[in-house]
Parts: structure tokens; C-alpha cells; sequence
């Protein structure tokens, strides 16, 4: 039997739980594919500030603008894609990518990655509750079409992704082999919530498309075009997020994870 002994280390953390970690880690590595993480970041950074100002154009300049209580109910559900874009899809990117990309150590980029997925549930839920309120206040049935029935499966399936996370990786925090073994299964199950998060996304944008075309938009006019880049640069946006996440980080810190 090999005796190992442990102590506590500058950030309060127990040596004992570096041992299953380091086996997590190489874990991890073995999903990780060659390249640097930063130059896909930044391509996803960049993404992310093109899909804001699409989603901002297309609400503000061809929808009318943005409002919680209005006459033109419109304007209230113009508040649910801005949300579900910026505050769900773009700031879960960015938490998910704050693991791999930000040359902190593992506790600053650990409460910096709850924060970003904590705001991005809390916009996501108000984006989703300003659909309901679009509906209910023009008389419109709810839950009726595939995208809403994604869109409530995925909004749950992050809120327990992040609970969970926050028991066992953050506060109270769970036994080392929990934490050890949960760890893959936490990344991959973000993963695919993410990527169910991002394709829902894009129905949406086909389901409003498609209302407002039946409603006399021109099919091939520029607001047709600029929902349709909105979707791409939504799509490509996810793209690079997980390509991020599967890449090498810049560098490698004491407490980091190889691949997350």
C-alpha cells in the first residue's frame, strides 16, 4: 500500500483530493485536441459581439424596439430573443470558455465560471418568462411548438447542471472520488445541454422567421437575410465554443484542469 501524505496547500484546498484529480485530468486531456484554445476564443469572442449587435439590429431597427409593458405586445416578446441569444447563449459560452481560456488559477476561474452560467440561467428563465407573458397577454397558446418544448427541456436541464455543480464542485462541496468522477460526466452533460441550448436557438429563429413571412415579410428581404446570419453566427459561435473547450489551454496552472 502506498501511503501518501497531504496537506493543505496555499488556497485552503486538500492535497489528498490532487491524486483522483490528476487521474481526471489526464482524463480530460485525452478529450482535448491539438491546438491552442486562444485562437478559437477569440474567434468565438468576436462571434459573440457580431450575434449581439444582429439581434439588437433585428429587434430594435425592424421590430420596434423593446419593452416589458406595451399596447404592441410585439415589443414585449422582442425582449425574449435578445435575452436567449446575449444572456443564455452568449454568456454560457463564455462561462463554459472562462475554464479553458482565463490564465487564473483554478479557484478564481471556478467562481468565475459559476457567476457567468449563474446570469446566464437568471436571463435565460426572464427570457422564457417574456415569451409566456408575450403569449398569455395576446391570447396565444403556450408550449405548442417544438422550439418552446426544447426550449423548457433545456432551461431545466442547465439549472440542475448548475446546481449540481455548485454542490459538488463549489459549496459544500462533495467527497474527492464524487468530485473526481463526476467531474467528465459534468463537462460532457454541459456540453450536450449547450448544444441543445444552440440548436434551439436556431429553431427559433426559423419559427419567427416563418410567422413573420406567413405575416408578409418579403422572403428574400433584408430582414429575412438578417435573422437568417443571425442563426449562422449563433451556430458558428457554438461551433467555437466547443472547439475551444476541446483544445489546449494557453498555459497550464498548478491547480487548472487540462482539458475542460
Amino acid at each position: 500500500m502506498i501511503n501518501h501524505k497531504y496537506k493543505k496547500n496555499s488556497w485552503g484546498d486538500d492535497d489528498s483530493q490532487r491524486v483522483p484529480e490528476e487521474e481526471t485530468k489526464e482524463r480530460l486531456k485525452k478529450m482535448a485536441i491539438g491546438m491552442k484554445a486562444m485562437p478559437f476564443s477569440f474567434v468565438a469572442h468576436f462571434l459573440a459581439v457580431v450575434g449581439a449587435i444582429l439581434v439588437l439590429i433585428w429587434c430594435i431597427s425592424f421590430r420596434g424596439g423593446l419593452a416589458w409593458e406595451a399596447p404592441n405586445k410585439n415589443l414585449i416578446f422582442n425582449i425574449h430573443p435578445v435575452l436567449m441569444l446575449i444572456g443564455f447563449v452568449i454568456i454560457g459560452g463564455e462561462a463554459i470558455m472562462s475554464y479553458k481560456c482565463l490564465p487564473l488559477k483554478k479557484p478564481e476561474k471556478k467562481l468565475i465560471h459559476l457567476v457567468l452560467h449563474a446570469i446566464a440561467l437568471i436571463l435565460g428563465i426572464i427570457g422564457i418568462y417574456t415569451a409566456f407573458k408575450f403569449h398569455n397577454e395576446s391570447n396565444i397558446a403556450n408550449l405548442y411548438s417544438l422550439h418552446s418544448w426544447l426550449g423548457i427541456g433545456v432551461i431545466i436541464l442547465y439549472g440542475i447542471q448548475w446546481i449540481y455543480g455548485f454542490l459538488i464542485f463549489f459549496y459544500p462541496g462533495g467527497a474527492t472520488t464524487i468530485r473526481s468522477q463526476s467531474l467528465p460526466w459534468h463537462v460532457l452533460f454541459g456540453l450536450f445541454v449547450y448544444i441543445l441550448a444552440v440548436g434551439t436557438a436556431t429553431l427559433g429563429y426559423l419559427e419567427k422567421l416563418t410567422f413573420l413571412q406567413n405575416s408578409g415579410v418579403a422572403k428574400y428581404g433584408s430582414e429575412a437575410f438578417l435573422v437568417n446570419f443571425t442563426a449562422i453566427v449563433t451556430i458558428l459561435f457554438g461551433v467555437f465554443v466547443f472547439l475551444t473547450i476541446l483544445s489546449q489551454p494557453p498555459q497550464e496552472d498548478e491547480y487548472g484542469y487540462s482539458a475542460i
